[in-house]
């Protein structure tokens, strides 16, 4: 009779054999790549500029599967309870982890995906409007000091990234704006080049058409260094050390997929990342490109958790769900 021990390391080995075996004949049919996000916005413009990619080399067909529904979450469900099998995956942005810090989520978003890879991050813009006396960080800090409850700021809805990016700033900076959520980005843009909003951390891809058009004032973004597209812009950090906030890309899979199939598309995201017109069409996003090994996913993912969930215990932002 085989002893438990031996039929632990046979069982152990088995599995390793069937993954292997997986991983050589993987894919064999296509891809379901999940955005839990609606048609248009940029996960869904990373995701299609991706798919196009890894169809022609994977040599298989990747489908992209919006799911717009609970903020993010419903296709993050569907991806977790997924077959692990490689056919389908996620394409997972910041609200992914500010998901985890605001809802009691029937998931474990650490534990219950396999990190493949990081596609690329960008940041935001402390934008405002031009009658707003303020060019600075500094003087922005200042400004709201001495005029307590004046500077209001947008956001595109309570729980989203700007709502959050700006309590966070609140929160470094010992500020005190107020929160006038919106119905989306683009009315919350729409209101501060209106003036009826005074300050807006939007994205860079949102903002950098209004910045550049001079109806909206630029003062710093929130990445660790400064943008390519605004050179000339500063950071938040060089006037209020430590702050950054970014938005970002990666892409996952249910847990226990194959280490075989993520080595397998971590390598083949990673060579679609270095294509020049891939560069190019992430670039126009404001996205740095990043890729990278599977534990730099793991890593974003627990920084970005634990900040979010600060902010939102900070603030004492509070959701239905």
């Amino acid at each position: 009779m085989m002893k438990p021990s031996v039929r632990i390391i046979v069982g152990m080995l088995m599995l390793a054999a069937a993954g292997t075996a997986l991983a050589q004949g993987y894919p064999n049919k296509p891809i379901r790549l999940i955005v839990p996000f609606a048609t248009g916005g940029q996960s869904d413009i990373i995701a299609r500029v991706m798919s196009q990619k890894l169809t022609e080399s994977l040599k298989q067909s990747i489908v992209v599967d919006n799911r717009p529904a609970g903020s993010g979450t419903v296709g993050t469900e569907t991806t977790v309870r997924a077959n692990p099998d490689g056919y389908t995956l996620m394409m997972a942005s910041a609200a992914y982890a500010t998901n985890a810090a605001l809802y009691n989520l029937p998931y474990d978003p650490v534990n219950d995906v396999a990190a493949i890879s990081l596609i690329g991050e960008s940041g935001f813009v402390v934008s405002l409007h031009p009658a707003v006396p303020v060019t600075s960080i500094k003087a922005l800090i200042a400004h709201d000091k001495a005029n307590p409850g004046k500077l209001n700021y947008a956001s595109g809805g309570t729980d989203g990234s700007n709502h959050l990016v700006t309590e966070y700033f609140n929160l470094m900076a010992d500020t005190k704006m107020t929160h006038v959520p919106y119905k989306g980005g683009g009315p919350a843009l729409n209101d501060l080049i209106g003036g009826q909003i005074q300050v807006f951390i939007g994205t860079l891809s949102a903002m950098i058409p209004s910045i550049k058009a001079e109806r909206v004032r630029g003062i710093a973004v929130t990445t660790a260094r400064r943008a390519p597209a605004l050179p000339d812009t500063p950071t938040v950090a060089e006037s209020l050390p430590g702050y950054e906030a970014v938005t970002w890309a990666a892409i996952l899979g249910p847990k226990a997929l194959p280490p075989e199939i993520v080595a397998r598309l971590n390598n083949e995201i990673n060579r679609s990342l270095q294509l020049p017109d891939v560069k190019a069409r992430l670039a126009g996003l404001g996205m740095d490109i990043v890729g990278g090994e599977p534990a730099r996913v793991r890593a974003v993912l627990a920084r970005e958790i634990a900040i979010w969930k600060k902010v939102v215990k900070a603030a004492n932002i509070r959701v239905e769900g």
